[in-house]
């Protein structure tokens, strides 16, 4: 009995060993990211500098995998249902937050089926237009035509229940106007609809608007924040132009699918910070108009929380059908 406990006893401590030594050793092969969008996006204007970034620190390939389609929820289910095993990760944001008020079903739970690992941007929405197509100048011109003209202007959004959608409904009712909303399969074609004309007004994240306000693409007509952008002092707040407590942010975060080793998550979140605050991933943040945000584990849980009620209340309000 004695030899057959002793004989248990170092299975069991060289199994521990076997364990803590795989796990000390991660990451040892890549790491997919599922991005729940197409590519071209806000979600990617962060997700790739981001997996370059990680993947120079941890000395593995770190890869986006793009899976777009109904307004995020499609890539969100492939993330929940992969293996918890600490090399794959889901980067989401605030559409994700919407999704329960906004979708009768979905696949998944953002609260139960994943762990919440870090924040990692707050860009501002900005209230953009094709400058062509609706020739507008200032919030107060875009008002002024959407009143004379219900339900003729027409909004794009990345999708049925993403931020775009919520914030164009939501700015419609501070305003009292109709506006006409049109879904595209992620902020990335949305643009292009924008550019190109088939849309006239996006609410979109200043983050994958940026580059085409520069080119003179699209035209900006505020920023949904307390304070002006830095990128872009010259555009005015929203409650400068007239609208107040107009603020939203399309933020991306972090998760892992529910089950990740609790040490893997630790090191992930410390790792997500270091690569925030590396030097080239800062410069990105500031130029695209977020800051760089410290919010982890629990704390970024309670705020995805939060986020679930506010946005939940604009859909009521908004009398978003659920789909």
């Amino acid at each position: 009995m004695k030899k057959r406990f002793v004989l248990a006893a170092t299975v069991a401590l060289s199994a521990l060993a076997v364990s803590g030594a795989a796990q000390a050793a991660w990451p040892d092969r890549s790491i997919t990211i599922i991005v729940p969008f197409p590519a071209g996006g806000g979600t990617d204007t962060f997700a790739r500098p981001l997996a370059h970034q990680l993947g120079q620190q941890l000395k593995q390939s770190v890869v986006v995998d793009n899976k777009g389609g109904a307004g995020g929820t499609l890539g969100a289910g492939v993330a929940a249902r992969a293996p918890a095993d600490g090399y794959t990760f889901f980067m989401g944001g605030a559409h994700h937050a919407v999704a329960p008020s906004i979708y009768k079903k979905l696949n998944y739970d953002i609260q139960k089926d994943f762990v919440p690992v870090a924040l990692l941007a707050q860009p501002p929405q900005i209230i953009v237009v094709n400058p062509t197509k609706l020739p507008v100048k200032s919030v107060k011109e875009l008002l002024e035509k959407a009143k004379a003209n219900p339900g003729q202007i027409n909004f794009g959004s990345a999708g049925v229940g993403s931020t775009h959608h919520l914030a164009g409904e939501l700015f419609a009712l501070k305003n009292g106007i109709e506006l006409t909303h049109v879904p595209y399969q992620g902020a990335g074609p949305m643009l292009t609809g924008l550019i190109t004309g088939q849309v006239d007004v996006a609410f979109d994240g200043l983050g994958s608007s940026a580059s085409h306000i520069r080119a003179g693409s699209i035209r900006p007509l505020a920023v949904a924040a307390a304070q002006r952008s830095p990128s872009f002092p010259d555009v005015p707040t929203a409650a400068e132009a007239g609208v107040p407590d107009y603020e939203v942010s399309t933020w991306y975060a972090m998760w892992a699918p529910a089950g990740t080793p609790a040490d893997i998550v630790k090191k992930m979140s410390e790792e997500l910070v270091k690569a925030l605050n590396a030097p080239k991933v800062k410069e990105l943040w500031n130029s695209n108009g977020s800051a760089t945000p410290n919010m982890t584990g629990e704390a970024f849980g309670k705020f995805v929380d939060s986020e679930i009620v506010r946005w939940g209340d604009v859909a009521k309000q908004a009398k978003v059908q659920p789909q």
